[in-house]
């Protein structure tokens, strides 16, 4: 899955390699000329993808893979995991053997509890991050059940207390249901404004993500944790993405325009610029892109257009780093021979969203306050045992995960909306001090966190 990153350097002498980026800076015997792969799968994406990172001479070993290294260097690296292979067999095993839905919830009911259990093996007390939704709940109540006393942490946003959005009582209510020993810790603007140059000089790889990973870190670091639990996987495996709903739909209505390409792509050149003024680029791109799930997933994750790119990187650079990083066609083979939408949906968000982005955030978030992670939602065997369940027609969604503890959840956390990464996270990066210095450039070219993206990059090139 790639819960954990390696990075590697070789100069034809030395070999070295660290968990860390920052690592192989700091003996200043790599080459640090630009990796233009790197940066413009940045700008594409919000995070760098591997097997690529902002540097020419380091290099991410992408998931799954092994790197031999012999007395005449390294070779080239092997896989001996893939997701994308295990969910086509999946797909098999589904056709092969039906279940009752009775004897799903069972499988899913005795997969969720092994994870757990085996998650909570330490030898210091493991913490639960603890938010009002499903996943966190269900991983909460599962650990519950196995027995012992349980530690939760959850953070507070003080513009949200007493509102619909504040999760705060909704997560102090579960932790009093499964009797945790429970810690709120409330967070301001102030708080952000305070520790943004640290958040940065933490983040390992630029993102434009790690915001609420790095806060959640520090609140488990403060309330004396050493190893924490988090619910990462669960949207990709149960669906809880908007993408799981929007992609599908897009792909249907504009599957007829595949046929028009150079007819898509010249609307696409002549609307850009008008579009751009009013609402997202992205809709400019629709006829081109959105009739391939490679496309449309672009469109769903992407932050710059690809037709965008030239107005914040060089066009060398750009041309050179499109042409390395073959997003579309990897996209495609990422999903390779899968059949179901929703497995293949799954394949994708596990695969970039998932590895890049969260799993790079939390980790670098948690390494810098001394923390250890635990994703018991990302783990091969449950992967293994699961996937063929969510290949059949009638797959289980979040009220199935929510259904696997004996004790019943809260039907106020089954009923809640989901948040995710929204205000005011949002909103303090969009008003922070460095944000706001790109004020000067026109509206539309900070849409979103296209400016952060831009002070991030400018923070990490030394600009």
């Amino acid at each position: 899955f790639g819960i954990k990153p390696l990075y590697y350097s070789d100069n034809g002498k030395t070999f070295r390699a660290a968990s860390q980026v920052k690592a192989l800076l700091a003996g200043r015997q790599v080459d640090t000329a630009p990796d233009a792969a790197g940066r413009v799968g940045f700008f594409l994406w919000g995070h760098v993808p591997d097997p690529y990172t902002f540097y020419r001479g380091i290099h991410a070993l992408p998931a799954g893979t092994c790197l031999w290294i012999g007395e005449y260097g390294p070779g080239k690296p092997k896989a001996f995991c893939s997701i994308s292979d295990l969910l086509v067999q999946a797909e098999r095993s589904a056709v092969a053997s039906k279940r009752s839905p009775l004897a799903a919830q069972s499988l899913l009911r005795a997969s969720l509890l092994d994870t757990v259990q085996h998650h909570l093996i330490a030898d210091v007390p493991v913490g639960f991050f603890l938010s009002s939704g499903i996943d966190s709940t269900t991983l909460t109540a599962l650990a519950a059940q196995v027995g012992g006393t349980l530690r939760t942490v959850t953070l507070g946003f003080e513009e949200f207390r007493g509102t619909d959005d504040d999760e705060v009582p909704l997560a102090e209510e579960v932790a009093r249901s499964y009797g945790t020993r429970h810690e709120t810790f409330w967070l301001t603007r102030d708080d952000f404004e305070q520790v943004v140059e640290k958040f940065l000089d933490a983040m390992d790889q630029p993102s434009t993500d790690g915001v609420n990973s790095f806060f959640v870190s520090r609140a488990a670091a403060q309330a004396g944790l050493k190893v924490a639990v988090s619910g990462i996987g669960g949207d990709e495996l149960f669906g809880g993405y908007p993408s799981f709903q929007q992609i599908p739909r897009m792909l249907r209505m504009l599957k007829p325009f595949r046929a028009l390409s150079p007819i898509n792509r010249a609307l696409r050149i002549i609307s850009a610029p008008a579009i751009r003024r009013f609402t997202s680029p992205k809709y400019a791109g629709l006829l081109e892109y959105g009739g391939s799930l490679s496309g449309a997933y672009l469109l769903r994750r992407g932050m710059f257009m690809p037709w965008e790119l030239t107005s914040v990187l060089d066009p060398d650079l750009v041309r050179e780093g499109w042409r390395e990083l073959q997003t579309l066609d990897r996209l495609e083979a990422t999903v390779g021979a899968i059949k179901t939408t929703h497995l293949k949906l799954s394949a994708i968000e596990l695969c970039w969203y998932m590895r890049h982005q969260l799993l790079r955030d939390t980790d670098w978030a948690s390494m810098y306050h001394s923390l250890e992670i635990r994703v018991p939602l990302v783990d091969i065997g449950l992967l293994r045992n699961l996937a063929p369940l969510f290949a059949a027609p009638t797959r289980p969604s979040k009220r199935e995960l929510a259904g696997t503890p004996q004790r019943k959840i809260p039907n106020r956390v089954l009923n809640r909306r989901k948040t995710g990464f929204s205000v005011p996270v949002r909103d303090w990066i969009l008003k922070s001090k460095g944000h706001a210095a790109l004020e000067t450039q026109p509206q539309a070219a900070n849409r979103g966190l296209r400016g952060w993206a831009r002070m991030i990059y400018s923070h990490f090139s030394g600009n």
